[in-house]
This record gives structure tokens, sequence and C-alpha cells, in this order.
């Protein structure tokens, strides 16, 4: 088990498109296994690859809050794909390792379909709702170099960053 380092916001790798992954080699699936025990960690439920640096097209998740041991549920997803959203939207209040101590609610497509390579590297297509389409929407962003923020409002987007501002001035 090792925890990575997980990259702060205002970090120019947030903002980077990330490259998708060739192979899915061994190499691969450590980074996967580290990338979850960091998000256990942290504690969060899910987490991109440019979160810890690395600008590749991976994430890793688990909707389930404050599970124990036996209850977890991870997933893996390597260079996925949103190919269908739903009309009908979502709100729900989010927030972000990267940006620790800041939420707000954001509203997005209630439904999304997910093209994927799974742990062993096989071809998956998932059909998410409720609190997994957020999450995985909200990760896949992350590998388009967008943030949860984007899609608040201007003025939210300010206080929020302000008080972050001030949140990391007082653990420094």
């Amino acid at each position: 088990m090792t925890i990575l380092p997980i990259v702060k916001h205002i970090n120019d790798v947030l903002r980077t498109i990330c490259a998708p992954v060739a192979t899915v080699d061994d190499a691969v699936r450590k980074l996967m296994d580290d990338m979850l025990d960091t998000m256990y960690d942290a504690p969060g439920i899910g987490l991109a690859a440019c979160q810890v640096g690395i600008t590749q097209r991976i994430v890793v998740l688990d909707c389930i809050r404050d599970a124990e041991e036996d209850e977890k549920q991870p997933m893996f997803f390597i260079n996925p794909e949103i190919t269908w959203v739903s009309e009908e939207q979502a709100e729900y209040e989010e927030g972000c390792l990267s940006i620790p101590g800041i939420y707000e609610n954001v509203t997005r497509p209630a439904e999304c379909k997910v093209t994927f390579l799974d742990y062993n590297g096989q071809a998956q297509e998932m059909h998410c709702t409720e609190l997994l389409a957020t999450c995985i929407q909200h990760e896949v962003d992350h590998l388009n170099g967008v943030l949860f923020i984007d899609h608040i409002s201007r003025l939210k987007r300010g206080i929020a960053m302000k008080k972050y501002k001030k949140l990391k001035s007082e653990t420094m």
C-alpha cells in the first residue's frame, strides 16, 4: 500500500488534458491500487490520476462512503469516455480532494453512460445513475482539465476560492 501525495489547487497539472493509457499492464494496475489506497486514506470517493500528478486517463471510485472493508466497492476506469448523458439534471454537493474544505452544489446530467477499460484491460460500458453518475462525470472532468468549481457561478467560485485560500493559509 502506497499513499500518494494529492496535488492541490492551484497546480497546472489539474488543468492538463490527460493522455490515454496505451496498455493496461502491471504498472497501471499498481498505480490504480495506490490511487485507491490514497483515495480511501484522504478520505474520498473518487480520484483521477492527475490528482496524484500522473497525466493519464485513469480514475478510481468507490461511492460507498465510510464502508467497512468487506463493504467496499472499488471501481477502476481506464480511458473513460462519457458517451451519453440524460436531459434530466440532478444537483449534488460536490467537493474535491484537490480543493479540500470547499463544497458547492453542482448540477449535472442525472444519468450517463461511460465506456472504459477495466482493471484487466477489458472493454466495458456502464450506465450510471445518482451519485455514481455525478462521480464519474466529476472525475472525467478532471481528466479533461476541468474542476467542479468551473460548473458554479463566477460569484460562488470567487467566494469558494477566498475560503480555500484562507483554509490553506491556516493549515500552513
